[in-house]
Protein backbone atom coordinates (compact mmCIF):
# COMPACT_ATOMS: atom_id res chain seq x y z
CA UNK A 1 0.00 0.00 0.00
CA UNK A 2 1.49 3.32 -1.07
CA UNK A 3 1.13 6.41 1.08
CA UNK A 4 0.67 9.77 -0.53
CA UNK A 5 1.23 13.16 0.99
CA UNK A 6 -1.71 15.51 0.67
CA UNK A 7 -0.80 19.15 1.19
CA UNK A 8 -3.49 21.31 2.73
CA UNK A 9 -3.45 25.07 2.95
CA UNK A 10 -2.44 26.36 6.34
CA UNK A 11 -5.06 28.62 7.90
CA UNK A 12 -3.95 31.13 10.51
CA UNK A 13 -5.61 30.95 13.90
CA UNK A 14 -7.84 33.97 14.20
CA UNK A 15 -8.08 36.06 17.39
CA UNK A 16 -5.42 34.13 19.28
CA UNK A 17 -2.49 36.02 20.75
CA UNK A 18 0.92 34.71 19.73
CA UNK A 19 2.53 35.26 23.12
CA UNK A 20 1.39 34.41 26.63
CA UNK A 21 2.83 37.67 27.99
CA UNK A 22 4.03 40.99 26.60
CA UNK A 23 7.76 41.20 25.91
CA UNK A 24 9.87 44.20 26.82
CA UNK A 25 13.21 44.87 25.15
CA UNK A 26 15.69 45.09 28.02
CA UNK A 27 19.47 44.80 27.91
CA UNK A 28 20.72 43.75 31.35
CA UNK A 29 23.65 41.65 32.59
CA UNK A 30 22.62 38.29 34.03
CA UNK A 31 23.99 34.88 35.03
CA UNK A 32 23.11 31.30 34.21
CA UNK A 33 23.99 28.29 36.32
CA UNK A 34 23.33 24.67 35.41
CA UNK A 35 24.65 21.16 35.81
CA UNK A 36 25.99 19.50 32.67
CA UNK A 37 25.46 15.87 31.64
CA UNK A 38 28.48 14.77 33.72
CA UNK A 39 27.18 16.48 36.86
CA UNK A 40 29.64 19.39 36.74
CA UNK A 41 28.30 22.79 37.80
CA UNK A 42 28.60 25.34 34.99
CA UNK A 43 28.17 29.11 34.95
CA UNK A 44 27.88 31.73 32.21
CA UNK A 45 27.53 35.48 32.00
CA UNK A 46 24.80 36.53 29.57
CA UNK A 47 22.93 39.64 28.46
CA UNK A 48 19.15 39.81 28.30
CA UNK A 49 17.53 40.98 25.09
CA UNK A 50 13.89 40.79 26.08
CA UNK A 51 11.92 39.88 29.18
CA UNK A 52 8.30 38.93 29.86
CA UNK A 53 6.43 37.56 32.85
CA UNK A 54 6.90 34.04 31.46
CA UNK A 55 10.32 34.06 29.83
CA UNK A 56 13.52 35.76 28.84
CA UNK A 57 15.81 35.68 25.81
CA UNK A 58 19.53 35.93 26.53
CA UNK A 59 22.66 36.19 24.40
CA UNK A 60 26.17 35.05 25.24
CA UNK A 61 29.46 36.10 23.68
CA UNK A 62 30.71 32.54 23.67
CA UNK A 63 28.74 29.48 22.51
CA UNK A 64 27.07 27.58 25.34
CA UNK A 65 26.66 23.83 25.37
CA UNK A 66 23.24 23.78 27.01
CA UNK A 67 20.78 21.37 25.37
CA UNK A 68 17.07 21.94 24.91
CA UNK A 69 14.87 21.44 27.98
CA UNK A 70 17.81 21.70 30.39
CA UNK A 71 16.84 23.31 33.69
CA UNK A 72 19.00 26.33 34.51
CA UNK A 73 19.10 28.97 37.24
CA UNK A 74 18.61 32.45 35.79
CA UNK A 75 19.59 35.50 37.84
CA UNK A 76 19.86 39.20 37.07
CA UNK A 77 22.69 41.14 38.63
CA UNK A 78 21.60 41.84 42.24
CA UNK A 79 22.00 45.61 42.03
CA UNK A 80 19.52 45.83 39.13
CA UNK A 81 16.67 43.82 40.63
CA UNK A 82 15.14 46.61 42.71
CA UNK A 83 15.77 49.57 40.41
CA UNK A 84 13.81 48.49 37.33
CA UNK A 85 10.23 47.63 36.48
CA UNK A 86 10.75 43.88 36.22
CA UNK A 87 8.44 40.87 36.60
CA UNK A 88 8.04 39.85 40.24
CA UNK A 89 9.84 36.52 39.79
CA UNK A 90 12.99 38.24 38.52
CA UNK A 91 13.06 40.71 41.41
CA UNK A 92 13.20 37.89 43.96
CA UNK A 93 16.54 36.52 42.77
CA UNK A 94 17.39 33.24 41.11
CA UNK A 95 14.61 31.68 39.02
CA UNK A 96 14.44 28.13 37.74
CA UNK A 97 14.07 28.17 33.97
CA UNK A 98 13.88 25.68 31.12
CA UNK A 99 15.76 26.13 27.86
CA UNK A 100 13.19 25.92 25.08
CA UNK A 101 15.09 27.38 22.12
CA UNK A 102 18.80 27.46 21.28
CA UNK A 103 20.04 29.89 18.63
CA UNK A 104 23.59 29.14 17.48
CA UNK A 105 25.96 32.01 16.83
CA UNK A 106 26.23 33.35 13.30
CA UNK A 107 28.24 36.07 11.60
CA UNK A 108 25.53 38.61 12.41
CA UNK A 109 24.26 37.40 15.80
CA UNK A 110 25.56 35.97 19.06
CA UNK A 111 24.54 32.62 20.49
CA UNK A 112 21.19 32.89 22.25
CA UNK A 113 18.84 30.97 24.52
CA UNK A 114 15.14 31.36 25.05
CA UNK A 115 14.25 30.49 28.65
CA UNK A 116 10.82 29.71 30.05
CA UNK A 117 10.63 30.90 33.65
CA UNK A 118 9.28 28.22 35.94
CA UNK A 119 6.99 30.35 38.06
CA UNK A 120 3.49 29.94 39.43
CA UNK A 121 1.05 31.40 36.93
CA UNK A 122 -0.83 33.61 39.42
CA UNK A 123 -2.09 36.08 36.83
CA UNK A 124 -3.60 33.41 34.60
CA UNK A 125 -5.45 31.79 37.49
CA UNK A 126 -6.94 35.14 38.52
CA UNK A 127 -8.13 35.87 34.95
CA UNK A 128 -9.71 32.40 34.67
CA UNK A 129 -11.53 32.87 37.99
CA UNK A 130 -12.85 36.28 36.94
CA UNK A 131 -14.12 34.84 33.62
CA UNK A 132 -15.84 31.96 35.44
CA UNK A 133 -17.44 34.41 37.89
CA UNK A 134 -18.67 36.61 35.03
CA UNK A 135 -20.46 33.70 33.37
CA UNK A 136 -22.01 32.36 36.57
Amino acid sequence: MAHTLVERPVRPIVNQPKRAAERRAVTLPARLAWTDQRGVNRFATVVTRDISDCGVYVECQTPLSIPLYRIVQFQLEPTLRTTLDLPEALRRGSVLSAVYRVSPASQSARAGLALRLIVEPKRRVRVAREAARATA
